[in-house]
């Protein structure tokens, strides 16, 4: 089964880099290395999706219910940015992003395989949910999960904008950028994400509240992760006003992105690694 992990990790790779920029300068040095072409990555990125997908589906939907430890909520993660990266047709307007998503969804899927054998007592399954069959909770983990990684997407286009704007400013060439949409166009895109997302996380936390005692067991409860959680919903929903009545863009808008994808990545994934690594529960 590793070696299944790491033919993922290897196809991930391998599309970030056909989708790797080439600047007009690294034209003589890149003639060297023989790259495959860029329509490659129309059928590289869609193996490693699928693929990563039906690993993660074994690894999580087990006879005792869903395993959501750590290591397997991250590599669900890393193959919801990816394929999310992949379906809204982001990585065809803005390479570079997959020079960025690509990677980190090659070390997901990498994860649950390497992890577990090289330090077997501390990341062990502790997490499952016994009740895989209510749809309450299935909708519940499905839609929070999906909503990370439109952030996750986001806060990675955020950064590679902001280093667009950047090289702009000082008038710095740029690989790639004669083909890429206006910076307004892909910024648009950017806060359709997320809108989607907010949208999502808003129904995560709506349904963590009215359905805790089916979902989790108990009441809910004044911890780090709800706290987390309802500070990155705040951060998105001012965000979003803010765009919307006063028409925020550019670097305010990109910082305001990436700080409320921080805090909703610390309620979840920071949680589970405090609770099971840190803490061994």
């Amino acid at each position: 089964m590793i070696l299944l992990h790491v033919a993922v990790a290897t196809l991930y790779a391998l599309t970030a880099w056909v989708l790797w920029p080439v600047s007009a300068t690294a034209g003589a040095a890149e003639k060297t290395v023989a790259r495959p072409p860029a329509a490659a990555a129309g059928w590289l990125l869609p193996a490693a999706v699928l693929l990563h997908a039906w690993l993660a589906w074994q690894d999580v939907v087990t006879p005792d219910g869903l395993d959501l430890s750590l290591l397997n909520a991250i590599s669900v993660v890393g193959c919801l940015t990816a394929a999310v990266a992949w379906a809204s047709g982001l990585l065809r307007t803005l390479p570079a992003i997959g020079t960025v998503v690509l990677p980190v969804a090659a070390i997901a899927a990498l994860l649950p395989a390497v992890l577990p054998a090289v330090f077997p007592t501390i990341f062990q399954s502790r997490h499952r949910f016994s009740y895989a069959g209510e749809s309450v909770a299935a909708a519940h983990v499905a839609v929070a999960l999906v909503s990370y990684a439109l952030f996750l997407v986001a806060a990675f286009q955020a950064l590679v904008l902001m280093g667009l704007e950047k090289r702009l400013h000082r008038r710095l060439p740029d690989p790639g950028a004669a083909g890429l949409p206006p910076l307004l166009t892909l910024e648009r895109f950017l806060f359709r994400l997320v809108a989607a997302g907010f949208v999502l996380l808003t129904l995560t936390l709506a349904s963590g509240m009215l359905f805790s005692e089916q979902i989790f067991g108990k009441p809910v409860t004044f911890s780090h992760k709800p706290v987390f959680s309802v500070l990155g919903w705040l951060t998105f929903g001012a965000l979003l006003w803010g765009r919307w009545r006063y028409g925020w863009r550019g670097r305010v808008a990109l910082r305001w992105i990436i700080a409320g994808t921080v805090f909703v990545f610390l309620a979840y994934l920071g949680s589970k690694f405090v609770l099971e690594v840190l803490l061994g529960r």
